[in-house]
């Protein structure tokens, strides 16, 4: 089950990274970070918020979906 906690709680801010795709112009960018065995997800423009934590095989079953294109809503 995925619970949300503040991110700062989670991790230091040098812990947090955006994607190397991720514009950073836009707003909408997410940033991760490695919380063995888990991985946090946080809103780039909510640095003090909350954050979701996932499982690491949960994270990666989603990053293999996005990379293959399963994801795409313009599919």
């Amino acid at each position: 089950m995925n619970r949300i906690q503040k991110s700062t709680d989670l991790a230091p801010e040098a812990g947090w990274f955006k994607s190397s795709y991720s514009s950073g112009s836009e707003g909408n960018c997410v940033e991760a970070a490695d919380l063995e065995p888990a991985v946090g997800v946080r809103d780039s423009k909510d640095t003090q918020g909350p954050a979701l934590v996932f499982p690491k095989s949960t994270w990666a079953a989603f990053v293999a979906g996005v990379r293959s294109g399963e994801l795409d809503p313009r599919a």
